[in-house]
């Protein structure tokens, strides 16, 4: 199977003429289908589009990674230029989400989900499709669906937080899904924010396709928000796989992108936008 991943929005930029922003998005090319995962918060998605020629008309469905408005917040804009469309996501992907953030010197709750309610979005052409399991939704491309928590170091982040009976609870972030590619060089495993714990992910992956050869990872890690303990145990853990290419994105962090651009060398990446991703890359 022919494949390939393009970066359409991220923080960083590397090449003149495209646009950063604090989010993600990533434009799938195989034969037998194009796939959009994510679409940033919107102020880019369409312009960076248009400069590397990736024509999100053509975009057969869209993936959700989970319900934030760094991942969410282009929907209008894309549905504006595509017009109805499938979108893949879990249903809490919907949900009220918070977190605890630093204002002034003050910490508050700020409200950092997916920027509009469901019939909103529905009346503009999104057609939601709820998914929790793991689920093929092309040929050789498939969503996570809900990833299990095994790992004990991968504790994520405290501050995420949502309403519950009046009150607040860590958030249990079931809608954070990755997008998994099965290629003849190995399985391909796109992250939105890596909610899950990246290890957790890795694990569900291989137990789900059968395949244990992983040759890429791109996208958020979220090890910038985590404990150091999780950031060094991941990559021990990384170490057991056989992985070709790290390509770090969006909410890795800056001190974790340099550990881990360090401990891989050669088969480290930015995946900053208009990266591109495919076997061409191999080392």
């Amino acid at each position: 199977m022919d494949w390939k991943i393009t970066v359409l929005c991220e923080n960083t930029v590397t090449t003149p003429g495209l646009l950063g922003e604090h989010g993600f998005s990533a434009y799938v090319e195989t034969p037998e289908a194009k796939i959009l995962f994510d679409t940033g918060q919107g102020f880019s998605l369409v312009q960076n589009s248009l400069r590397l020629q990736k024509d999100l008309r053509q975009v057969s469905r869209l993936l959700l990674s989970h319900g934030h408005f760094d991942h969410t917040g282009g929907l209008l804009a894309f549905l504006g230029l595509h017009g109805p469309c499938e979108i893949i996501a879990h249903p809490d992907v919907l949900r009220e989400r918070f977190r605890w953030m630093m204002m002034g010197k003050e910490e508050k709750l700020v409200s950092i989900g997916i920027p509009w309610h469901e019939a909103y979005l529905t009346t503009r052409g999104a057609r939601f499709q709820w998914e929790k399991s793991f689920a093929e939704v092309a040929p050789g491309i498939y969503v996570t669906g809900e990833v299990p928590r095994v790992t004990p170091f991968e504790t994520g982040d405290p501050k995420f937080v949502v309403r519950n009976n009046g009150g607040w609870e860590p958030d249990p972030f079931l809608d954070d899904y990755s997008l998994v590619l099965k290629t003849p060089q190995g399985l391909v495993v796109v992250l939105g924010c890596a909610h899950a714990g990246l290890i957790n992910i890795l694990n569900h992956v291989i137990q789900k396709t059968g395949e244990d050869r992983i040759f890429a990872i791109l996208g958020g890690t979220h090890l910038g928000f985590s404990p150091e303990v999780q950031l060094e145990e991941t990559i021990r853990q990384l170490n057991k796989y056989q992985l070709k290419i790290l390509a770090t994105s969006h909410c890795t962090g800056q001190k974790p992108i340099a550990r881990l651009a360090a401990e891989y060398g050669d088969r480290f990446a930015f995946g900053s936008t208009g990266f591109v991703l495919s076997p061409a890359l191999s080392p």
